[in-house]
């Protein structure tokens, strides 16, 4: 009976080690670039600015950490939303914190649902950012999975651009079509 606690202990480490490791596994990353919502004739001068936002899914836990400038009037507020499709439009899901300057930080944590989770991975979350003069969104980008991401003129082969392409409406990859 000793000997069994014995081996008990010394295996206690190295399954803690391997349980918290798997969680770290678990983790997946996703980046967006932030831009102008839609311009008019009367919005053009307001909806002004860039910027980019990393985000991390732990679990049911989607954490978004970025930064923006350029502001024509100061950030007032920043959402979560989720639209039918990528680029579409939908409601809030979520608020997140957002520095209340023309220049600053966008952060925060959101609990997901198991529908939310699927609509992130196949590209229908997204971050809408506000301002003084744009009310209904200065700032927006749609989450995709963490890619590298290259500057302009460069070619790039397969599905760099929309690394979730290929998913399907569970956001389970699809094999990559012959030809």
């Amino acid at each position: 009976m000793a000997h069994f606690r014995r081996s008990l202990r010394a295996l206690a480490v190295p399954v803690a080690c391997l349980l918290l490791s798997a969680q770290a596994f678990g983790i997946e990353k996703y980046q967006t670039n932030i831009g102008p919502t839609p311009l008019d004739g009367s919005n053009r001068a307001n909806v002004l600015g860039r910027g980019s936002v990393q985000a991390t899914l732990g679990g049911t836990q989607f954490t978004v950490v970025g930064s923006f400038a350029g502001l024509a009037t100061p950030a007032t507020e920043a959402h979560l939303c989720m639209g039918n499709v990528m680029g579409g439009v939908g409601p809030v899901i979520g608020d997140v914190s957002v520095t209340q300057a023309n220049d600053g930080k966008i952060s925060g944590s959101v609990t997901l649902t198991a529908e939310q989770i699927s609509a992130l991975k196949m590209g229908k979350i997204y971050v809408l950012l506000s301002s003084q003069k744009a009310a209904k969104g200065n700032l927006w980008g749609w989450f995709q999975p963490a890619h590298k991401t290259v500057g302009p003129n460069v070619p790039q082969q397969g599905s760099w651009y929309l690394p979730n392409i290929l998913q399907d409406d569970t956001g389970i990859s699809k094999k990559k079509p012959q030809g």
